[in-house]
């Protein structure tokens, strides 16, 4: 779901879906619109990289059933990737282990494929969010996600995480 503060722009619907595995995890995000009308960042070299949250990009939160402590992906379009641990609500923020990731990602004028596989250890059953970032030209953000707590934007509430996880 868009959220509510965000007016609909370019893209017209974000899908997700995520699939455990024995290494770790598989995703894949779908953006359905019009993909030259929003900010892509360009094409390099895969590599961990912050801040990238501050572009279109795709996340992943991943909390163990009964925890606190959470993971957060941040997988870029442009193949550049980030992990983080956190104690509990923004607290405790630190690079999280992530033994490989690989990301894909194919776009036309009317949509974009980013596909993620991730080695990494994912308890299970977890409870999972899927999130997208949405950079528009004029520097406007589209935020989505399975679902939001009220107030702004905030994917780090718990509230977002609306998918059981299980081996």
């Amino acid at each position: 779901m868009l959220h509510q503060t965000c007016n609909l722009g370019p893209i017209r619907a974000v899908t997700a879906s995520v699939t455990a595995t024995a290494q770790g995890c598989e995703a894949e995000f779908r953006l359905d619109g019009k993909i030259p009308a929003i900010i892509l960042p360009p094409a390099v070299a895969p590599v961990r990289r912050d801040n990238l949250w501050k572009t279109t990009c795709f996340e992943i939160f991943w909390q163990p059933l009964g925890g606190t402590w959470y993971r957060e992906f941040n997988l870029s379009p442009s193949g550049c990737w980030a992990a983080y641990d956190f104690d509990s609500f923004r607290e405790g923020m630190r690079d999280a282990p992530v033994d490989a990731l690989a990301i894909s990602c194919v776009h036309d004028d009317e949509g974009l494929v980013l596909k993620a596989s991730i080695a990494a250890e994912l308890p299970a059953p977890a409870q999972v969010a899927l999130n997208a970032i949405v950079e528009h030209p004029d520097g406007g953000m589209q935020f989505w996600a399975l679902a939001f707590p009220p107030g702004k934007p905030e994917f780090h509430s718990e509230a977002c995480r609306q998918l059981i996880i299980e081996r």
